[in-house]
């Protein structure tokens, strides 16, 4: 008998990622229109795209941070991927490099 649980979370359904894409301004309309999609939508991956950001800059980061505490207490699973190096720098010093892809 086996107790091993397979890969990934439980209650996650991986085999669909949501996936979101920001704008080039993540503006706080378009970063509450994300939160809302993500508190409706049933657990899940979540792959935000973050390439199209026009600026790395605190603003952005705020942006990021609030779609990571939207999408945890959502029970979402979230990865940021297509970070530049200036955004992976400044994810770093604030301690959400851990999320990029």
């Amino acid at each position: 008998m086996s107790s091993a649980r397979g890969a990934g979370l439980p209650g996650v359904d991986t085999s669909q990622p949501l996936v979101l894409t920001l704008a080039p301004r993540a503006t706080p309309e378009e970063v509450a229109r994300l939160c809302a999609l993500l508190e409706g939508a049933p657990p899940a991956d979540v792959i935000c795209d973050v390439g199209g950001l026009a600026h790395a800059d605190l603003a952005a980061v705020d942006a990021l941070a609030r779609l990571r505490l939207t999408a945890g207490r959502a029970g979402h699973r979230l990865r940021f991927e297509g970070a530049g190096r200036e955004l992976r720098l400044l994810l770093g010093l604030v301690g959400l490099a851990d999320l990029l892809v």
